[in-house]
């Protein structure tokens, strides 16, 4: 049994969308709190997980009747909670740990309205004890106004305008305008339509716009785009074994086994579902990209090693955990360089590249694709800002771990994406793991602003904490591919293998992860996570800290710095008083020569509700100011734990350094917890 947490832990967030693995162009800050100790199981201490930590493999059957149970107690649980009257908690999805442990979504409602970014995970231990809630917003829901001033036609009006600007032709929404309570941004309730346009973007993808308008304003107060978009590799996979169903003297490309799985031929069309592939005998394709089966074979394939994974690996019985298999679409329009998951249509389409000459349609893209579905399934990640960033993320760390699992002697498992299909026209992958600043667009290590831009390039670090937390850091080779991995302190880390880490993400991803999960809220998971498999003082705990300090959030167990001169810290508390005066805490630099570094470390540890309306500044001993964090109405996430990094060159390195902070906003308390310097 794992033992139970000492104290409940509740961490934040704030949204709710679906994704690209190919750009075609809310942020959250971090927010932090310790996995809870533990003891160490007996098991963890010899490397291997504690066993009743592991997923449970669930039935369609057992999966359903969870979900029945915990229906019917959702009143009981939201009064635990502490919801307010109007409040009503909806099950999403229930999964278990092998020792009884359930972790429950629940979607919100607010007097009969969605709430957008009120979900939120429960975990209850085998005896029926809550040991922890995890939110996508701790704002309190009450005293809604209800009555909207603003029509629905003129919201419907906003959000047609701004699809056309994305390549939309269409005149009415796909989806009226309905009423919802918006809770993902800022620290107030917002009663609000949101509205759904359809058609085709610029690109020829197509358009699910969603779009939040202010019911009292008309003021958008959000977008995003719920088609997630990918690409990858084509006809490498060699002769396979195919899932398809036999009907008289014609064969279907239906999987039978692996929930009735189908591909179909759109033939260069852009809506239906097409023609189901199938013909008089049971050969698909010849591996030629002129024969119309061959990516439809490939497809096919992808789909069927990523069923296989997720069942095999975690037990996780199709997309959503019941048993239903997806469709495939291939030769999706006429020279479209891309391939995407819909989740309104429940199904992964692949175009087939320039020229119609390379379908874009292999294991890896497949994994993507199908992984974006089991992201909006669990923790439904909005396709925007940090979130949008691990939403990517999570789909290529898949898509590696599938690539590995499938271990196919023609496209052999790699930290590459994309790498047989020759985007770029030069031979190089579309991303690197091990260093995804390669491509010369990702980010290797998080900063403030990240969230800022495109989920393909924001998805940089998180590809980076996987592959370091897989292999480590530095040079190595893995199935006759170089890798060089650096860390952004310049600190080694070792891995921990990459069943490993995929097991910390799968699980973080279905039992931590919310809507709004940024980076710093995913460090806070995976800690967790590791914690419950491995015991807190495991070397595999180590491992994940280290990996996430590797990519700029958090720091490592006592500064990991191998100078120990180089390090000034000041851990005394001190309070922000609420919407009053700046306070500093101060750290004085003695026995250095010359100046302060380019990379100075900044290492910063406020606890502090609703962080946004914190603004967060380093003060040289000269008075010179470098901004750390801005005051940002947005960022709804609690605490700022992490490492800045400033070029204090030409500013002496002895002296009085001063953190400053100041709250600029009522109702939320807090206080910097310490405060370090690392030359």
């Amino acid at each position: 049994m794992r033992p139970t947490p000492r104290r409940r832990t509740t961490a934040t967030g704030a949204l709710i969308a679906t994704a690209a693995l190919l750009a075609v162009g809310f942020q959250a800050g971090p927010s932090s709190a310790d996995p809870a100790a533990s003891a160490v199981p007996a098991s963890a201490q010899a490397g291997k997980a504690d066993p009743g930590a592991l997923p449970l493999s669930l039935s369609p059957a057992q999966r359903a009747e969870l979900i029945r149970k915990q229906s019917a107690t959702t009143a009981a649980t939201a009064a635990e909670l502490g919801l307010t009257a109007q409040e009503k908690l909806v099950v999403r999805d229930v999964t278990q740990d092998r020792d009884g442990t359930t972790h429950t979504r629940y979607e919100r409602t607010y007097a009969g309205l969605p709430v957008l970014g009120g979900d939120l995970v429960v975990a209850e231990s085998k005896a029926g004890a809550t040991e922890s809630v995890t939110k996508a917003s701790k704002t309190v829901l009450k005293n809604v106004d209800t009555s909207a001033d603003v029509t629905p036609a003129a919201a419907e009006k906003q959000a047609l305008g701004l699809a056309k600007a994305e390549g939309s032709t269409k005149t009415d929404a796909d989806r009226a305008p309905r009423k919802v309570v918006w809770l993902a941004q800022g620290n107030k309730p917002v009663l609000a339509y949101e509205t759904v346009v359809g058609g085709l973007q610029h690109d020829g993808t197509p358009n699910e716009l969603h779009v939040v308008t202010d019911a009292t304003t008309g003021k958008k107060l959000y977008e995003w785009q719920a088609v997630e978009n990918g690409t990858g590799n084509t006809q490498y996979s060699g002769q396979v074994t195919l899932g398809s169903t036999q009907s008289g003297s014609t064969y279907n490309l239906t999987d039978a086994g692996r929930g009735s799985h189908k591909t179909y031929n759109l033939n260069r069309g852009t809506s239906g579902t097409g023609t189901l592939f199938s013909g008089p005998d049971d050969v698909w394709g010849n591996g030629q990209a002129s024969n119309l089966e061959t990516a439809g074979a490939d497809a096919a394939y992808g789909a069927g090693l990523t069923w296989d994974y997720y069942k095999n690996v975690h037990g996780r019985s199709g997309i959503r955990g019941d048993g239903v298999g997806a469709y495939s679409r291939v030769h999706y329009g006429n020279n479209y360089i891309n391939a995407f998951w819909q989740d309104s249509c429940f199904c992964m389409t692949y175009g087939d590249g320039a020229g119609n000459a390379k379908p874009l349609t292999s294991i890896d893209v497949a994994a993507h694709e199908m992984t974006h579905g089991v992201t909006a399934a669990t923790a439904k990640l909005v396709y925007s800002g940090e979130s949008g960033g691990l939403n990517e993320a999570t789909s290529d760390i898949f898509a590696a771990a599938v690539e590995f699992h499938g271990n196919n002697a023609q496209d052999k498992g790699d930290y590459l994406v994309g790498e047989k299909i020759d985007i770029n026209g030069d031979g190089t992958p579309l991303r690197y793991m091990d260093k995804p600043s390669k491509d010369g667009a990702s980010k290797d290590a998080w900063y403030s602003g990240i969230g800022g831009i495109d989920v393909h390039y924001s998805s940089g670090p998180a590809n980076h904490w996987f592959y370091l937390l897989s292999e480590g850091s530095g040079a190595k080779t893995v199935n006759d591919v170089n890798y060089d991995s650096p860390t952004s302190d310049g600190l080694p880390v070792t891995g921990i293998g990459r069943e490993k880490a995929a097991l910390i993400w799968y699980k973080a991803l279905t039992t931590k992860f919310n809507s709004t999960t940024n980076y710093a809220a995913a460090r806070t998971g995976t800690l967790a996570v590791a914690t419950e498999l491995y015991g807190a003082t495991s070397a595999e705990v180590k491992s994940v800290t280290n990996a996430w300090a590797g990519i700029n959030v958090g720091a490592r167990p006592g500064g990991g710095d191998p100078d120990p001169g180089g390090v000034f810290e000041n851990s005394a508390d001190v309070a922000i008083p609420d919407n009053g005066a700046a306070v500093t805490s101060t750290v004085n630099v003695t026995g250095r020569t010359g100046n302060a570094p380019a990379a100075l470390k900044v290492g910063v540890d406020i606890i502090h509700t609703w962080r946004g309306d914190l603004v967060v500044d380093l003060v040289a001993p000269d008075g010179t100011v470098y901004p750390l964090k801005p005051f940002s109405s947005s960022d709804s996430a609690d605490n700022v734990q992490t490492t800045y990094t400033v070029n204090a060159s030409s500013e002496a390195a002895n002296g009085a350094w001063k953190l400053r902070v100041q709250d600029r906003a009522r109702l939320d308390t807090g206080y910097i917890n310490s405060f370090k310097l690392t030359f």
